[in-house]
C-alpha cells in the first residue's frame, strides 16, 4: 500500500503520543488527561468535526475524503481507559498514576487511529466521509454501548465500522481475523448462599452453606461437560468463594460464589444460564438452603460480518503480505464491548500481532510493542482508502 512510507515518516512521533498516553493511564469513564490529550492531538490534525463530551469523557472525529459521490461513511474506533494494575514492567515511561495501567495496550489503539487521523486529513484520497470513535470504559464499563445508545451511528450516518485490538504472542504487524464469532459473550454470575451457622463441632445442629456451595460448584461443571454441544464452546468459571466466617471452628451462616460464563453462539448462552439457575436452585435445596441468583449478561458476542472481514483481511495482506494474515484465527472467550457496535453496524474486528515472548495483555509486565504501529496505522487507513475508493 502507498502509505506505508508515509507511516514510517510518523511512527517516531506516534510513538511518542503513544508513550506519553501510557504514562497517564486513566479508569472507565474517567479519563480528563487521555481525552485531553487526544483531543489536543485531533486539533492539531485539523479534522473536519470534532464532538467531544460523547458517553462523558469519548469524542467522535469527522475526516472528509476531497470528494463524496459515494455518500459512504466508514467509522473506525480506538478504545482509551486503563487497568487497575501496578505496572511492573521495565519502561522509562511507566505509569504515573499509582495502581493504574494500560496493561491492554488501549494506549497503542489511540495512537495508532491518531496516526491514521493525522494521514487521512493530509491526504484526503478517498470518495466519502471517515468517522473516529475515540471510546472510554471498554474495561468493563459498557463504553461502546454507550456511545451506540448516544446516537453515534445514527448521528453521523455510518454505514460500516472498523476495529483492532493488538495481540501477544503473534508476529508484530501481523494480522489474524474470522468471520463470524471471534471474541465470546461475557457474563457475571453471583451465589449467596444461606444456611444456618454454627459450631464446627456439633455440624448436625447447623445447616452448613459451604457443603451447598461445593456440590454446587461441582454440579455446574455438568453443563459444560453434558448440556453444551461438544462441537460448540463454552466457558464456567467459579473464581471466588468467601463465607462470613473467619474461624476454624464455625460454619458460616453464608458463603457467596462468583465467576464468568463465556459462549460463543446466542443458544449456548441461552442454554447455560437456563441450566445454571436450574442446577444451583436445585442443589442448594438438596442440601436445606436457601440461595440468591445474579445472572448478569455482559458483552455480547463479537461477531464479524462475512463480507466486511474478507475486506479487512484483503487490507491486511496488502500491508503485512499473504503470508502474515491468518484470515481464519480460531476464536477467544476474552469480551470485547466492540461488540455492541457490530450489532449497531456491519463490520470487523482483527487482532494484530505485539510479537512474540513477553507478557500477556492484563499483566502487570504487559508491554505494547511499538513496532507494530506502522502496519496497525496503515491497517486502519486502508480499510478507508479501499472501502471509499478516491473517485
Amino acid at each position: 500500500m502507498p502509505i506505508h512510507n508515509r507511516f514510517a515518516d510518523l511512527h517516531p512521533e506516534i510513538t511518542e503520543w503513544r508513550r506519553h498516553l501510557h504514562t497517564i493511564p486513566e479508569l472507565g469513564f474517567d479519563l480528563p488527561k487521555t481525552a485531553a490529550y487526544v483531543e489536543e492531538r485531533l486539533r492539531e490534525i485539523g479534522v473536519d468535526k470534532l464532538e467531544t463530551g460523547v458517553a462523558q469523557t469519548g469524542m467522535v472525529a469527522v475526516i472528509k475524503g476531497k470528494t463524496d459521490t459515494s455518500g459512504r461513511v466508514i467509522a473506525l474506533r480506538a478504545d482509551m481507559d486503563a487497568l487497575p494494575i501496578h505496572e511492573t514492567a521495565n519502561v522509562d515511561y511507566k505509569s504515573t498514576h499509582d495502581g493504574k495501567m494500560h496493561a491492554c495496550g488501549h494506549d497503542g489503539h489511540t495512537a495508532m487511529l491518531l496516526g491514521a487521523a493525522k494521514y487521512l486529513a493530509e491526504t484526503r484520497n478517498f470518495d466519502g466521509t471517515a468517522v473516529l470513535f475515540f471510546q472510554p470504559a471498554e474495561e468493563g464499563g459498557g463504553g461502546g454501548k454507550v456511545m451506540v445508545d448516544d446516537g453515534v451511528m445514527d448521528r453521523y450516518n455510518v454505514d460500516e465500522v472498523y476495529g483492532l485490538h493488538n495481540m501477544p504472542g503473534g508476529p508484530a504487524g501481523a494480522f489474524a481475523i474470522r468471520s463470524g464469532g471471534l471474541l465470546a459473550a461475557a457474563d457475571e454470575v453471583v451465589i449467596k448462599i444461606t444456611g444456618k451457622g454454627g459450631h464446627g463441632a456439633v455440624p448436625h445442629e447447623a445447616i452448613d452453606p459451604n457443603i451447598a456451595a461445593a456440590h454446587i460448584l461441582l454440579a455446574l461443571q455438568s453443563i459444560t461437560s453434558r448440556n453444551v454441544d461438544p462441537l460448540k464452546s463454552a466457558v464456567l468459571s467459579i473464581c471466588t468463594m468467601s463465607n462470613d466466617s473467619a474461624a476454624f471452628n464455625v460454619i458460616p451462616q453464608t458463603v457467596q460464589l462468583g465467576g464468568t460464563v463465556r459462549t460463543l453462539d446466542p443458544e449456548v448462552r441461552d442454554l447455560v444460564e437456563k441450566r445454571f439457575k436450574k442446577i444451583v436452585a436445585a442443589t442448594a435445596d438438596a442440601y436445606d438452603c436457601a440461595v440468591e441468583v445474579h445472572y448478569e449478561r455482559g458483552y455480547p458476542v463479537t461477531v464479524n460480518a462475512e463480507a466486511n472481514t474478507a475486506f479487512a483481511a484483503d487490507v491486511a495482506r496488502k500491508v503485512a503480505g499473504e503470508n502474515a494474515v491468518d484470515d481464519n484465527t480460531a476464536p477467544i472467550m476474552a469480551g470485547e464491548d466492540f461488540s455492541y457496535m457490530l450489532e449497531a453496524r456491519p463490520g470487523a474486528y482483527i487482532f494484530l500481532g505485539n510479537g512474540e515472548g513477553g507478557a500477556m495483555v492484563h499483566h502487570p509486565e504487559y508491554v505494547f510493542n511499538d513496532d507494530a504501529i506502522p502496519a496497525g496505522c496503515s491497517w486502519l487507513a486502508g480499510m478507508v482508502e479501499t472501502r471509499m475508493p478516491a473517485a
